[in-house]
């Protein structure tokens, strides 16, 4: 590990050819401006998905789809992302993150333009397709340049950091998609998803430069990119990570593919209503998030905070599961937001702490275990989707199925796999010295 004396640099660092910056990964610091630039990456999924939501039950009537088929739009969006980040990230271990990175934010704009433009549910889910496996290249190599510069301390805090920075593009998105609909029909959302691309693209291709020196990249074929999955999904506790995060983010996303139906059409809530709910709920995943990393990182053990997000998560889920089914007879709009509330903020304990756990142990193939770790979640999340809206468009009992189900399954892959009992005490040294808890 690198002492904390590296000097900070202004904007983040090029790496040259000869590997003259093949100092730690600990010693080099972001700019402010790269640091928005890494978290409008990991703004892309929310981006492509929240701002569209307000739009799904007008894109069901103007395309002449049934809900379930618009809400694969939703479905073929993350199953790209989640292909896309298996294909991407061992290119960046590769061929460095810069050049992939542009690669696709260039398709995604072109995708997203397309999308704009599908004159059926079938062209607009084969575009969602391609605009998934795109933005696939911001998110998996967005998480694998903050594995090149930090570690321990500093890394749990700067997915923190980068939670508040995404996490204003959910609360953001819904508000804008409903205001876009009072003006212009769904297509002007993908007309303003086209415009962020563009200028995200050029903030990347101005000031984020390359992490990966050439004598850390992996000179090896399609064969070596397997063994070193294999090689990571051998590791008992990585895995354990990975579907805990995964099934954290099915249960997330089950909200957002059920709840624009649960919310307008169950409790007759305008689009401007259910887009200032989301974004509340938004408010608090980021809050919460911030409670993490700049209270808790540090102080309290990373799996403690995670196995506290995990409960709150299942109980919040059990109340909406009881709520939806009648148990306490008809409830208004007002309990089951509360419900959702609980269960969208406690993300930000879950989700930052997976993610830190799982790639401090892998500072050997960060672009990888960044893939598997995005694979995985999208996956789960695009199976999730079509399942919340197996029982029709009025009852919001599958998606308290879903969500609950998730919910448990995290919980004992976390008990099971990760098994913090077992290694506690263990430490590990951040870029600032300190020792982090595990």
């Amino acid at each position: 590990m690198t002492d904390s004396g590296a000097a900070e640099t202004k904007d983040l660092p090029a790496i040259s050819e000869r590997g003259a910056a093949a100092a730690p990964a600990a010693s080099r610091r972001t700019s402010l401006l790269v640091t928005l630039v890494l978290g409008g990456l990991t703004a892309v999924p929310p981006l492509s998905m929240d701002m569209y939501l307000p739009a799904l039950p007008e894109v069901t009537s103007a395309l002449h789809s049934p809900a379930a088929t618009v809400q694969l739009t939703l479905t073929t969006c993350l199953a790209g992302m989640a292909l896309g980040q298996m294909i991407v990230g061992p290119m960046s271990d590769r061929w460095g993150r810069r050049r992939p990175l542009l690669v696709g934010m260039v398709i995604y704009v072109l995708a997203t333009a397309l999308c704009a433009v599908a004159t059926s549910a079938e062209l607009l889910i084969a575009f969602r397709l391609l605009q998934g496996l795109a933005g696939a290249a911001g998110i998996v190599i967005a998480r694998a340049v903050v594995r090149d510069l930090y570690d321990g301390v500093a890394m749990a805090r700067f997915f923190a950091t980068l939670m508040l920075i995404s996490g204003v593009a959910p609360v953001v998105a819904p508000l804008i998609g409903g205001q876009i609909l009072q003006v212009t029909d769904w297509r002007g959302v993908f007309v303003v998803l086209t415009v962020v691309g563009v200028l995200l693209t050029l903030l990347v291709w101005r000031k984020l430069h390359e992490t990966l020196p050439p004598e850390r990249r992996h000179s090896g074929g399609l064969g070596q990119t397997l063994r070193t999955m294999r090689d990571l999904l051998a590791d008992r506790a990585f895995s354990g990570y990975l579907l805990v995060g995964a099934f954290a983010f099915a249960a997330l996303f089950a909200y957002i593919s059920a709840s624009p139906f649960v919310v307008q059409e169950i409790y007759g809530a305008s689009p401007q209503v259910f887009s200032l709910l989301f974004g509340i709920n938004s408010v608090g995943l980021v809050a919460v998030g911030q409670l993490n990393g700049k209270v808790l990182v540090g102080r309290v053990s990373l799996d403690k905070v995670l196995g506290i997000g995990l409960v709150l998560i299942t109980v919040a889920a059990t109340g909406l599961l009881l709520m939806s089914s009648g148990v306490f007879g008809t409830v208004g709009l007002v309990p089951m937001a509360a419900g959702l509330f609980v269960l969208m903020s406690a993300m930000g304990l879950v989700m930052p702490s997976t993610n830190t756990q799982a790639l401090l142990r892998t500072p050997h193939a960060a672009g990888s275990a960044s893939a598997l770790l995005g694979t995985s979640t999208f996956l789960l999340g695009s199976v999730a989707s079509p399942l919340v809206g197996i029982a029709g468009e009025r009852t919001a009992v599958p998606m308290a199925v879903v969500q609950l189900s998730c919910a448990v399954l995290a919980l004992l892959c976390f008990l099971g796999m990760c098994r913090p009992w077992q290694r506690r005490g263990e430490t590990t040294t951040g870029t600032t010295g300190e020792r982090t808890r595990l």
